[in-house]
């Protein structure tokens, strides 16, 4: 039987296969950035073809097979995800804009603030209110919801976020909300602040939600469509995803908090270096790991890796627990470029896998 590890990233695509007796076989192929699943499953193939087997057979003999992707975190960088709608409760709306009145850089006076991924328009306020101990202030307006649900309808919104104040200690007012919304607009894809992150802190809970409403659609779509493709291939075995934290999930629970997959290729990296420190005997050691897009930098102290909550991405905040990882926009693939005072860079921009760089031969002209 195999077990096989599949990271994705913005230039190419590494496979590992291992069987029963330890034996490894690794193998790459170019990232198919339109539809990452064509990148896999082509490595597949050669992963396949370096074992000697066919794929079905190779496929067909895989109890578990664990994937890093970068599908949430290009959506999010990019802005490439879903057209998310915001309910939440009356006069709270600007809350993501408002976040917690602090600038990145304090002595940057000049700093624009980052663009919300969910514009004023759509962001709803809904009559309801829970006081600080949970217990409803203000009932949640029925004949409220249904005219914010209409505006939602009309706005053509395909994502909604649901995160109503104090509603991570009672989550009632959330739950009849999406009840409403899965009564009213089924093939909208709904996330409620409970379920994505159900702790205090305001502005923590509202941008966290939004990322996950964001993502999750594109997440879904891409691992139903793995997921059915490996099927289709002769895989029997179990599909799991690598998260934010290093720890791994599988698919309707990865879809389902899609916002906890952003930095699930460079977990992956980070989980390996704590096995290696640990195999090794060698307790603290600073992982490196440089791909075609960006370098990813972290630490393992006393055999452990960092956890924070204080992730950022793309401006946006995402409150959920993950691996502390610094990421620098210098990769093997970063184009470099000289500026209007003869000063060499190199990123943030990749030359990615389509065309890729000009050394490969496929049409690109960026020099990296």
């Amino acid at each position: 039987m195999y077990t096989i590890g599949v990271d994705v990233g913005g230039t190419y695509t590494d496979l590992v296969a291992t069987d029963q007796t330890g034996r490894t076989v690794f193998a790459k192929s170019p990232s198919t950035p339109a539809d990452q699943s064509v990148g896999v499953m082509a490595g597949l193939d050669e992963l396949a073809r370096r074992l000697g087997v066919t794929r079905a057979a190779m496929l067909a003999a895989t109890d578990r097979l664990v994937h890093g992707t970068t599908v949430a975190t290009n959506a999010l960088l990019e802005r490439k995800g879903a057209k998310v709608a915001l309910l939440t409760t009356e006069g709270h709306r600007d809350v993501v804009e408002m976040r917690e009145g602090l600038k990145p850089d304090r002595y940057d006076l000049r700093t624009p603030p980052p663009e919300p991924l969910v514009p004023r328009e759509r962001r709803f306020g809904v009559r309801e209110r829970l006081k600080a101990d949970g217990s409803a202030a203000i009932p949640l307006d029925a004949a409220a919801l249904g005219d914010v649900i209409a505006e939602v309808k009309r706005s053509g919104a395909n994502s909604v976020a649901v995160c109503f104040l104090h509603g991570y200690l009672n989550p009632a007012h959330e739950l009849a909300a999406v009840e409403r919304l899965a009564k009213e607009l089924p093939d909208v894809s709904v996330s409620r602040s409970s379920d994505v992150l159900p702790q205090i802190k305001e502005y923590e809970r509202v941008s966290t939600t939004i990322v996950n409403a964001y993502v999750q659609p594109t997440v879904q779509r891409y691992l139903t469509n793995l997921e059915r493709s490996l099927t289709e291939a002769g895989f029997k075995g179990s599909l799991f995803v690598v998260l934010s934290h290093g720890g791994m999930a599988p698919v309707e629970e990865a879809s389902r908090l899609a916002a906890g997959t952003v930095l699930s290729g460079p977990a992956g990296g980070i989980s390996g270096s704590r096995r290696c420190a640990e195999m090794l005997g060698i307790p603290d050691l600073v992982p490196f790991d440089m791909g075609g897009t960006s370098t990813d930098i972290s630490l393992i102290a006393d055999g452990a890796a960092s956890l924070s909550a204080d992730g950022m991405l793309a401006g946006q905040r995402i409150a959920l627990r993950s691996l502390d990882i610094a990421s620098i926009a210098a990769g093997g693939g970063s184009i470099a470029s000289v500026d209007t005072s003869r000063t060499l860079r190199v990123g943030p921009e990749s030359a990615g896998s389509v065309p890729g760089p000009a050394c490969y031969g496929n049409g690109g002209l960026a020099a990296t």
